[in-house]
């Protein structure tokens, strides 16, 4: 855990908690004045952000009510632009627009980045840009697969100001029909998926 994340989500209310349950004392060493980090993506969550097809994104609108979301697409869609940017093609879905409605008056943004098989998560906190596609064409072409069948609306660009792991308590081991297939190929033994 590094300060970045701490100084977002450690707000006094939660301070508070964390003190009348016992934690206050262990997590107040990520605000120490000598620790720094977790602003910056390294190799590590390059990596994990780039096999990823799919995440939760969470808003907030004008009137203070959270919207979470699902964001999917092909794996890598969410592609990292530098250490402190990430960016995706935004691609047309209900017509709702409740995503980027909010994101038109409060820039906060954060996802959730999920891998059920191997039990790891990804928090990340940051503040989002739309992005439209006559306004810059290029941005657009560098984060669309051509070969995926969607086309994109808009490109959302996060700036981003903290991340954070999480630990694999209560993550349930799921794996995508891909991913059964997958395991299927190195273990051919296998003849359904209730023997996996």
């Amino acid at each position: 855990m590094a300060r970045a994340f701490a100084e977002i989500a450690f707000t006094p209310s939660v301070r508070t908690i964390q003190e009348k349950n016992g934690s206050a004392t262990a997590y107040a060493k990520v605000l120490a004045p000598d620790i720094e980090g977790g602003n910056l993506l390294t190799d590590r969550e390059t990596s994990f952000i780039q096999q990823r097809d799919g995440f939760y994104q969470a808003t907030v609108s004008e009137t203070g009510w959270p919207y979470v979301q699902f964001r999917g697409g092909p794996r890598g869609f969410l592609k990292v632009l530098d250490p402190s940017t990430i960016a995706y093609a935004d691609f047309r879905g209900n017509r709702q627009y409740l995503s980027v409605g909010n994101l038109s008056v409060e820039k906060r943004i954060s996802l959730i980045l999920m891998d059920y098989p191997n039990r790891r998560r990804l928090k990340v906190w940051g503040r989002a840009t739309i992005i439209e596609i006559s306004d810059n064409p290029a941005i657009i072409k560098q984060l669309h697969d051509s070969s995926y069948a969607a086309r994109p609306e808009r490109a959302i660009s996060i700036a981003v100001e903290a991340f954070d792991w999480n630990c694999p308590a209560h993550i349930p081991q799921r794996y995508t029909l891909d991913e059964i297939e997958l395991i299927r190929q190195h273990h051919n033994n296998f003849k359904d998926v209730s023997e996996i």
